[in-house]
């Protein structure tokens, strides 16, 4: 059994929040998807989606995808917003959504302490109806793929992870 926890979602929900507290507490190693690829590929994500485009990108999410289920047992593994569609996602371990309403997701990012660094990282929200088209076209996606859906609006990490280790049997 491979004993990860796959935490799916929204750019800006809260999965790598999530993540870091859950690996806190438990002392599991967590994983990031888009670090990795990063990693791979010696650039960031923007400028791979800039110089090489969409479908390469998601080429490169299905490798880290086939990496993760070769190599990566009882870890958290935070997941890029369209990570969802890789061809192996139930076989990586547990698939947790963590839901939000665009809204919520916006309000979060927006009003944190550190929000304009936030929002930079994340250039599809400086065209508000592009990404919450986007989001409108995922949210059913995320929905069926997932094992476990939480509903983080208005909830601590502490209850957050509270519901994760309930729901969650590693």
């Amino acid at each position: 059994m491979k004993n990860n926890i796959i935490l799916i979602g929204f750019m800006g929900v809260g999965k790598g929040t999530t993540a870091r507290a859950y690996s806190q507490k438990y002392g599991l190693f967590t994983i990031d998807t888009d670090d990795l690829i990063e990693s791979k590929e010696n650039r960031k994500i923007k400028t791979i989606f800039k110089e090489d485009g969409e479908k390469y990108f998601r080429n490169c999410e299905q490798q880290c995808a086939d990496w993760i289920e070769k190599c990566v047992i009882n870890s958290l593994i935070s997941c890029g917003g369209g990570f969802y569609n890789v061809s192996n996602l139930n076989r990586l371990g547990t698939v947790v959504l963590l839901d939000a309403s665009f809204d919520w997701i916006f309000h979060r990012l927006s009003t944190s302490e550190n929000a304009k660094a936030k929002l930079k990282k994340r250039p599809l929200f400086s065209e508000l109806e592009k990404a919450k088209a986007l989001y409108t076209q995922r949210e059913k996606s995320y929905k069926k793929v997932a094992d476990v859906i939480i509903d983080v609006e208005d909830k601590s990490i502490k209850n957050i992870i509270k519901e994760i280790e309930r729901r969650v049997s590693l």
